[in-house]
C-alpha cells in the first residue's frame, strides 16, 4: 500500500510540474506586448482606444485596455513625427491620452525562460525515476546481466533431496569436492572440468540437481536462462555475458548455471541472416569467457539442455564443457524413490504401494510423477477424502496420459458401438500377440481428442526395441481398423491417428533402423533439425529410385501386419464380441476385468452386475469417509473455538486483574499523598506557632 501511494504521489508531482509549466507558458504569452502594423496603430488612435502611450526612439507602445501594442518604426523620423504631432500631442493636451515616461514593463528574461526550465526539470525528474525506479535502477542498463545470485538464503537443497541419479550425483560430487578443497587437485596437477552440460528430456531434474550441487558446495550460485542474454539491441547479449563473468570473478569460487543454453548456443551459420547476428555475437563472447585468454579460476559452469545435437561444436569441446552428464528417464528403482519423496506430505491409503506404482509408471519423468500424485490428491480432496486411494491414483494416471474424462458428452448409440468394437480390437490383438505388454485399461469414455483408448503398461523397463516388437506394435495399432471392417461392414475416420503412427513406425524400421531385407542396413532417414542456412535447397541423400523402394517396403510392412491382425481377430471373433458388449454396458474395463472376459470367467451381464456392486460399495465408502472428514473438521473447529474463548476469558481476567492492581496502586498513592499533605500541614502549623 505504501509503495502504491508512493508511485501515485510521484505521478501526481510529474503531472503538476508539466501542468504548471504549460500554464506559465500560456500566461507569459498572455502578458507579452503584441506587435502591430503602422495602419493598425493609426486606427487605434483614430478610434480613441488608446489610454496611455510611451514613445521610444524606435517604437511606440500604446496601452489599450489591459494589453499593450507596440509599433516599431519602419521610417523612424517620419513615422514618429507624424504620429506624435497628429495624435499623441493632441491627445495628451486634451487629457484623452496619458503619457507614460517610463520604459514599459516587459517580461524579464528569467520569466520568459521559466516555462522551459519547468519542462526541463520535469523531464529530468522523469528520467531520474526511470533510472532509479524502473527495474531496480537498471532501466537503461541493457548490458547488465540478469543473473540471480543465491548465497544459501532460504531452504538449501542438497544431494540428499535428489532421489535417484546415483551415478550423476557422483560426477557432480567432484565439482563440490574441488570447490571445498582445490589444493589436493592442484598438487596432483589435475584440472577440474570447467563446464558440465546436463543433458536429458524435459522434466528429468536437470535444474534441480544443479541447485543441489550449489547447496552441497555452499558457494554463490548464479542462475540465468539462455534467452536472457539475447535482446533486440545489437551487442547487448555479449555485454551481459561479460558482466555475468565479471560478477562471478568477484564472488569466486562460485557456480554459474545457464538453463536452456540451446537458446544461445545453437550452431553458427544456421540462419539465413548471415553470421553477424546478435545471437552469434553472444555465443562468441560466451566461448571467449569460458576458455579464452582471461583466467576464470574458481568458476564452474553448469548448463542444461534437452537439445545437445543442435549446440555449436566449439561449445562442446574439452576446455569449455568437458563433460556431458546424461540425466535420463528414471528406471523402476529411481521412480520408487521419487514417489516416496513426493508422497512424504501426502496421506496414502493402505493399498497404495510406491513399489507397485513405480512398476505401473514406466517412462514417467520426475515431473510426471509429481504431477501424478498431485492430481490424485486433488481428486481425493474433491470427494472430501482423508487419504489418497489407489482408485484416485489410477484415475490420475489416466488423466495425465489421456486427459480428463468427458462423461457428459452426448454420444449416439451408433458411435458408442463403433468405439467399443474399435477399442476391443486393439485389446484382443494385444492380448493374443505373444510377448506383448498386458492390457491395463480399456474405455469408450472420451478423453482429450480421443473417443476412447486402450492402455497397455510394460512389465519392465526397456532401453531398446526389437524388430518383432515393432511389428507387433503395428499390428496393435491396426487392430481397431480391422475390427471395424470385420464387425460393422464399414470403416471410420477414428483410426486415422493409428494409421499415422503405424506408418511412421514402418518408415523408421526401413529408413532409420535398417530392419528391411530389401533396402538393407542403410540409414535413409531425414534430419530432424531444420537449419535453413545449412539445409536450404539441400537435396535428399538418396535417389528417387531408392525413395520408391522405401515407399514399397513401407507399404509391404503395413499390408503384412494388416493381414496378420485380420487373422488374429477372425480367430477370436467370439472374444471380440464379448469385450465389445461389456464395454457398451460398463464403458471402462481394467486389466483384471478384461482378462476375465477374455478367458471366459465372466460374461458381459455378470461383469455389469459386479461393476454395479463395486460402484455402490465405493459410493458407501466415499460417503462414510466424507462424513468422517466432516466430523473431524467440525471437531477441530469446535476445539479452535474453545481455545479462542479460553484465550478471550484469560485475557479479560488478566485485564480485570490489571485494573484491580491499577486501582489499588492509585488508592495507595492517594493515601500516601494524603498523609504527606497532613504531615505538611502539621509542620506548617508548628512553624507558625514557633514564629509567634
Amino acid at each position: 500500500m505504501k509503495r502504491f501511494a508512493k508511485n501515485i504521489t510521484i505521478y501526481i508531482v510529474i503531472f503538476a510540474m508539466v501542468l504548471g509549466g504549460a500554464l506559465l507558458y500560456k500566461g507569459s504569452l498572455g502578458t507579452s506586448n503584441q506587435k502591430v502594423k503602422f495602419s493598425t496603430m493609426v486606427q487605434y488612435f483614430e478610434q480613441g482606444k488608446v489610454k496611455s502611450v510611451n514613445v521610444d526612439e524606435n517604437k511606440i507602445t500604446a496601452k489599450i485596455g489591459e494589453k499593450k501594442y507596440v509599433y516599431t518604426y519602419s521610417n523612424s523620423l517620419i513615422d514618429q513625427q507624424w504620429i506624435f504631432e497628429k495624435y499623441i500631442s493632441k491627445g495628451i493636451a486634451s487629457n484623452k491620452i496619458g503619457y507614460d515616461p517610463k520604459e514599459p514593463s516587459s517580461t524579464g528574461f528569467l520569466v520568459q525562460l521559466l516555462p522551459t526550465i519547468v519542462m526541463v526539470l520535469a523531464l529530468g525528474f522523469l528520467f531520474y525515476l526511470m533510472m532509479n525506479q524502473g527495474g531496480n535502477g537498471k532501466a537503461f542498463q541493457f548490458g547488465k546481466s540478469k543473473a540471480k545470485m543465491y548465497k544459501g538464503d532460504g531452504k538449501t537443497i542438497t544431494f540428499a533431496d535428489v532421489a535417484g541419479l546415483k551415478e550423476e550425483k557422483e560426477e557432480l560430487e567432484e565439482v563440490v569436492d574441488f570447490l571445498k578443497d582445490p589444493r589436493k587437485y592442484r598438487e596432483l596437477g589435475a584440472r577440474i572440468p570447467k563446464g558440465m552440460l546436463l543433458v536429458g528430456p524435459p522434466g528429468t531434474g536437470k535444474t534441480y540437481v544443479s541447485r543441489a550441487t550449489a547447496g552441497e558446495a555452499g558457494v554463490p550460485f548464479f542462475t540465468i536462462s539462455g534467452s536472457d542474454f539475447v535482446e533486440m539491441f545489437v551487442g547487448v547479449g555479449a555485454s551481459r555475458v561479460r558482466d555475468l563473468f565479471d560478477q562471478a570473478k568477484k564472488n569466486a569460487p562460485c557456480i554459474i548455471f545457464i538453463d536452456e543454453i540451446d537458446a544461445v548456443g545453437r550452431k553458427r551459420g544456421a540462419g539465413l541472416g548471415g553470421g553477424n547476428d546478435e545471437r552469434e555475437q553472444t555465443l562468441n563472447q560466451l566461448l571467449v569467457e569460458m576458455d579464452g585468454f582471461g583466467e576464470n579460476s574458481g568458476i564452474i559452469i553448469l548448463a542444461a539442455t534437452n537439445r545437445p545435437d543442435i549446440l555449436d561444436p566449439a561449445l562442446l569441446r574439452p576446455g569449455r564443457f568437458d563433460r556431458q552428464i546424461v540425466i535420463g528417464i528414471p528406471d523402476v528403482k529411481g521412480r520408487e524413490e521419487i514417489i516416496r519423496v513426493h508422497a512424504k506430505d501426502k496421506p496414502l491409503g493402505e493399498e497404495v504401494s510406491p513399489e507397485i506404482l513405480a512398476r505401473r509408471t514406466p517412462g514417467f519423468t520426475p515431473a510426471d510423477l509429481e504431477n501424478l500424485l498431485n492430481e490424485a490428491a486433488l481428486i481425493a480432496a474433491r470427494r472430501n477424502g482423508r487419504k489418497i486411494r489407489m482408485a484416485e491414483i489410477e484415475e490420475a494416471t489416466t488423466k495425465v496420459i489421456a486427459g480428463p474424462a468427458k462423461k457428459s458428452r452426448v454420444i449416439s448409440e451408433k458411435e458408442r458401438k463403433l468405439t467399443a468394437y474399435h477399442e476391443a480390437g486393439h485389446a484382443i490383438v494385444m492380448r493374443t500377440t505373444p510377448g506383448a505388454d498386458p492390457v491395463h485399461q480399456i474405455t469408450i469414455i472420451p478423453r482429450g481428442s480421443a473417443g476412447g483408448f486402450t492402455m497397455s503398461l510394460p512389465t519392465e523397463d526397456r532401453s531398446y526395441g526389437t524388430k518383432k516388437e515393432m511389428e507387433h506394435e503395428i499390428q496393435h495399432l491396426l487392430g481397431g481398423r480391422v475390427a471395424e471392417a470385420l464387425t460393422l461392414d464399414d470403416i471410420s475416420t477414428g483410426a486415422s491417428n493409428d494409421i499415422q503412427r503405424a506408418t511412421q513406425t514402418a518408415r523408421d524400421m526401413v529408413t532409420k533402423y535398417g530392419f528391411s531385407d530389401a533396402i538393407g542396413p542403410v540409414n535413409y532417414s531425414d534430419s530432424e533439425d531444420v537449419f535453413l542456412g545449412r539445409d536450404y535447397g539441400k537435396t535428399k541423400a538418396y535417389s528417387e529410385g531408392v525413395a520408391a523402394e522405401i515407399d514399397i517396403e513401407v507399404k509391404n510392412i503395413i499390408q503384412e501386419a494388416y493381414k496378420e491382425t485380420e487373422r488374429i481377430l477372425t480367430e477370436n471373433m467370439d472374444k471380440l464380441e464379448v469385450v465389445a458388449q461389456a464395454l457398451m454396458k460398463v464403458e471402462t474395463l481394467d486389466g483384471e476385468q478384461f482378462e476375465a472376459l477374455y478367458t471366459g470367467k465372466l460374461n458381459a451381464d455378470e461383469l455389469e452386475e459386479q461393476v454395479r456392486n463395486k460402484e455402490d460399495e465405493i459410493r458407501r465408502q466415499n460417503a462414510a469417509e466424507a462424513e468422517e472428514s466432516r466430523r473431524i473438521r467440525e471437531e477441530e473447529e469446535r476445539k479452535l473455538a474453545e481455545e479462542l474463548a479460553k484465550y478471550d476469558t484469560d485475557y479479560l481476567d488478566d485485564k480485570d486483574d490489571k485494573e484491580e492492581i491499577k486501582e489499588a496502586k492509585e488508592a495507595k498513592e492517594a493515601d500516601v499523598k494524603k498523609e504527606v499533605d497532613v504531615k505538611t500541614d502539621a509542620e506548617d502549623a508548628d512553624s507558625e506557632k514557633d514564629g509567634e
